[in-house]
Parts: structure tokens; sequence; C-alpha cells
């Protein structure tokens, strides 16, 4: 425990939040260092520097490289979704014109109104 005087609730409470926030920083660690290691723009002596930085200064480290690296992390999370996107796709067999004769087909039997057509194309197109 936290605090001397047995089990009482503040010290419950203290104990969770303790707890809650040493989760909150690993799972951090994690994304950041997952992050990290699948970047090809960083040499291996500034990944070694970032990830002693982590270790060092635990919190502070992280959320260093959150602020620092926080948009380059979002767009590369985003290429690598299409990236995978487009893998399923090409390893399924079914491309965006594929998807876009099926949206075509289900418009004309009825099946989507033409508002939901457009919305559905617009997310093939992208």
């Amino acid at each position: 425990m936290l605090f001397d005087g047995g089990f009482t609730f503040s010290n419950f409470v203290a104990d969770a939040f303790t707890i809650f926030m040493f989760i909150l920083w690993f799972w951090l660690l994690i994304v950041a260092t997952g992050d990290l290691f699948r970047r090809h723009d960083v040499s291996g002596f500034a990944k070694v520097l970032w990830v002693i930085a982590f270790i060092l200064f635990s919190y502070l480290g992280v959320f260093a490289y959150f602020l620092t690296q926080g948009r380059g992390m979002a767009e590369r999370n985003k290429a690598q979704a299409s990236e995978a996107r487009e893998e399923l796709r090409h390893i399924v067999g079914f491309s965006a014109a594929d998807e876009i004769v099926k949206l075509d087909k289900l418009k004309a039997a009825g099946s989507i109104t033409a508002d939901e057509y457009g919305r559905l194309r617009a997310k093939l197109v992208q």
C-alpha cells in the first residue's frame, strides 16, 4: 500500500489511481516504442536516445515523444492502415472498381438509396 493506516477507502483510491497511472504509462510506452521502431527515417542512435529517455524520464520521455512526433505518428498510422486495406483488397481479389460495380447493382435493385450509394462510393474512391 502507498499509505500507512491499513485498508481505508482513501488508501484504496490512491492505490487504484497509482495502478491506473502505471497501466496508462505502460500502454503509452508500448505505442511510442512501437512507432519508434517502425520508423525508417530515424537513425539507430536516435532510437537508442529515445529509449533511454523512456526509461530514465518515464512519463516525461513518453510525453516528449508524443509532443514532438505526434503529427507524424498519426500520418504513419493512416498510411499503414491504407496499405493494409490495399493489401487486403489485393489478397482477396477485389478492387475499388469491383466494389463500385457491386454498389451500382445494389442501387439499381433498390437495396440502397442514392444517398447511401454516394457515401459508400466516396469511401471507396478515397
